[in-house]
């Protein structure tokens, strides 16, 4: 048994932060039925190099970026700009307890897949719109991409390295950040939705936003500006509340290092040899090491550099200072931690081969995800879907693959 038994999901969604919500909901044991373009598909199958390799080390046509949204789906092919596609997917959707869809804003109406539309078919459905901006306010018809979200949402304003620092530009983060928030957001919603239309008979529209999103997630740096009237900027990897929480040079590279609290630090102090740091007033508390930030650190960066960045990690944790490395992807993997935690996982895909992929970070006891198959190949369950949950039968799948309507 697993989490979500018997919910069925239409994903109408593409690129990421839908096909994201959608792929927790299957990691949670949802049928989810994703409908895409015949011959063409989400857009992300193209996004590439790297492609996905078969048994012949030759590139397939699913990219590496496409894989890693869409685990555990079925892939149906139909052109719901065909009328009969349009009642192809009204039929499925009184079959199902959630739809996702992140076109813009008004694009479904003229195929009657509109929230109200589809309300009218089955009252109990949970209907969820990603879009950019939201449904409305004067920014609701723009289109709406994670980098550009991240700037007007102010991401950028506080990441990259300070004004007056070598490369002092605003920086993106090196993952779509808002477009996985907005994913994270949307599963979470879903799942609420459906517990009220468990009790309730009645499922609603739920309108969220990439940009809504990021203002919501910039957390501590919104308070410091809402509550304390401070303006953030960007620190580089210095943390504006914090002292010393910021990359570190070593004598061979650098690592983290994650002063938490007093104690912390005057340990630090200990671990370099400089245990009256800890009682100097000026940075003997967290307040004080703050306002003193600027002389601190450059000491704290001279006295670092003077040995390799493994001798200060093992030092650092026998004195229970938090610190890391700075990984590459490749050292991610290879982390005895991130093995014995099983993130890796591999799983079959549809053209024989086997697929590594990150696993969902989610553990429970008593109901264990399962996962079953990587990102589908485009069509590859439409026959399958059609007549599981529609009854169609050979001849009509036959005549809607003669008229274009469904693929594969």
């Amino acid at each position: 048994m697993t989490l979500l038994d018997g919910v069925r999901v239409l994903d109408l969604s593409r690129i990421l932060a839908g096909p994201w919500a959608t792929q927790v909901l299957a990691d949670f044991g949802a049928d989810v039925i994703k409908v895409e373009r015949p011959g063409v598909g989400d857009d992300t199958r193209t996004w590439g190099p790297p492609y996905l390799q078969d048994a012949d080390g030759k590139d397939t046509t699913e990219s590496a970026y496409y894989l890693c949204a869409n685990r555990g789906k079925r892939s149906v092919a139909i052109d719901f700009t065909a009328a009969a596609g349009q009642q192809l997917i009204q039929q499925l959707l009184t079959r199902c307890d959630v739809v996702v869809e992140n076109y813009k804003v008004g694009g479904l109406k003229k195929y009657g897949l509109d929230f109200a539309s589809v309300h009218a078919l089955n009252p109990k459905l949970v209907y969820c719109s990603i879009t950019g901006y939201g449904q409305d306010g004067p920014y609701a018809q723009r289109a709406g991409y994670d980098a550009a979200i991240q700037a007007i949402g102010g991401l950028m304003s506080v990441t990259g390295e300070p004004d007056g620092s070598p490369g002092a530009v605003p920086q993106k983060v090196g993952v779509a950040a808002t477009d996985l928030m907005t994913g994270m957001y949307a599963a979470t919603a879903i799942l609420a939705a459906l517990r009220h239309a468990e009790r309730t008979g009645v499922g609603q529209h739920i309108d969220l936003s990439l940009l809504d999103t990021q203002v919501a997630w910039l957390a501590n740096q919104a308070s410091n500006y809402l509550v304390g009237g401070v303006v953030p900027t960007r620190q580089g990897t210095a943390h504006p509340n914090i002292v010393p929480y910021q990359v570190m040079p070593a004598a061979d590279g650098y690592f983290m290092l994650a002063v938490g609290n007093d104690g912390q630090f005057a340990r630090l102090c200990e671990v370099i040899g400089e245990p009256q740091l800890a009682a100097d007033p000026r940075y003997a508390t967290n307040n004080a090491r703050v306002a003193h930030r600027a002389a601190l650190v450059p000491y704290l960066q001279q006295r670092l550099r003077m040995r390799p960045v493994n001798e200060w990690l093992t030092a650092l944790e026998h004195a229970v200072v938090p610190a890391n490395p700075v990984n590459r992807i490749d050292q991610v993997f290879d982390d005895p931690q991130v093995q014995a935690r099983g993130l890796r996982i591999e799983l079959p895909h549809g053209d024989g081969s086997k697929v590594a992929m990150v696993r969902n970070p989610l553990k429970f006891s008593a109901t264990p995800l399962q996962y079953t198959q990587a990102a589908p190949v485009l069509g590859q369950h439409t026959a399958q879907v059609l007549g599981e949950v529609l009854a169609v039968d050979d001849a009509q799948l036959q005549a809607l693959q003669a008229q274009g309507v469904i693929a594969g």
